[in-house]
């Protein structure tokens, strides 16, 4: 005799959750951000994971503030929708891992919210049902000679004035920063892509993490501008050493989710990086869901030195 549906669903639940534990737990093991003992740095960002779809009442709305807010969505992703988000192109190392277990949490909540079928409420959607479409994210990372103190004062400037409560504003921020950016060419030596598109269920979940583990890279926050919230702090005392020009440098990490897709090649030259700077740059402001502009050092007299650049950003490319 032929077993029952939903006999069937429960033995493939308890299967798909005897995979998922060990794979959750592997995942956060190799994630967890390594403490750093680089310099301090600025900070830059806000945004909102909000379903375009979603209702203004009745719905709920996400804002993120920069930390992490709630877990993995639920939704009505299922396991059919595994293979496409695999397809990470250029993505690897920490954007990739972060994805992987966005969309394990993302199995697995819809496995628990569709166990006993979705329950109507009055004709209206579970608000965990509604999601909009696949989300773009976009980690760029470069590492520039340290005579490039004018970028750093550019960030600053810009954290002091930005309005980081709006979408229009975030969008300046993302413009003036690629073009600060631009205007560095002959001090650009590292760079780094990773992009690829995740589940818009998983999305805010996997900006956090990303946000998150570039933050530990940082000594102490100086310069923050995130979701409105502006502040300004002295650096901590910290010998700098010997003064080396050439071995010198000014890491920048730009991360950017984007509601359409964001088409960037890997990075190989500086004509490939000038590129990609003036495609991300031009991201409109309905477009862009979030952004987080990071870079250091950021106190005054602070360096970055060659072996502190490689060992907080492992997957720089020379230029």
């Amino acid at each position: 005799m032929t077993p029952p549906t939903s006999s069937i669903h429960r033995m493939v639940r308890r299967g798909l959750s005897a995979l998922l534990v060990p794979m959750l737990l592997a995942g956060l093991l190799l994630s967890q951000p390594e403490p750093s003992h680089a310099a301090s740095g600025g900070r830059i960002g806000g945004g909102s994971f909000r379903a375009p779809s979603m209702p203004r009442s009745g719905g709920y709305s996400r804002s993120y503030g920069g930390g992490y807010s709630r877990g993995y969505g639920g939704g009505g992703i299922g396991v059919p929708f595994i293979v496409p988000f695999f397809g990470f192109g250029s993505m690897g190392g920490l954007l990739g891992l972060f994805a992987l277990m966005a969309i394990v949490g993302v199995i697995a909540n819809a496995f628990r919210g569709n166990g006993g079928g979705a329950p109507s409420m009055g004709g209206y959607e579970r608000p965990e049902a509604i999601s909009g479409g696949p989300v773009s994210l976009v980690q760029l990372q470069i590492g520039l000679l340290a005579s490039a103190k004018a970028l750093q004062q550019d960030l600053r400037q810009l954290a002091a004035s930005a309005d980081t409560s709006s979408s229009t504003g975030l969008q300046r921020v993302l413009q003036e920063t690629t073009l600060a950016l631009l205007r560095q060419p002959d001090l650009w030596v590292y760079a780094n892509l990773e992009n690829g598109n995740v589940p818009f269920a998983a999305a805010e979940s996997t900006f956090n993490r990303l946000s998150m583990t570039e933050r530990s890279k940082l000594r102490e926050e100086l310069t923050t501008n995130v979701g409105g919230q502006r502040s300004t702090a002295t650096a901590s005392a910290r010998g700098v050493g010997d003064a080396d020009a050439t071995n010198e440098f000014i890491a920048v990490t730009v991360l950017v989710a984007s509601r359409r897709p964001v088409t960037l090649k890997a990075i190989g030259s500086s004509e490939g990086l000038r590129e990609s700077l003036r495609i991300l740059g031009s991201t409109s402001s309905t477009d862009l869901m979030a952004l987080e502009v990071i870079w250091q050092p950021d106190g005054a007299g602070e360096v970055l030195s060659a072996e502190e650049l490689v060992t907080a950003y492992p997957n720089l490319q020379h230029l």
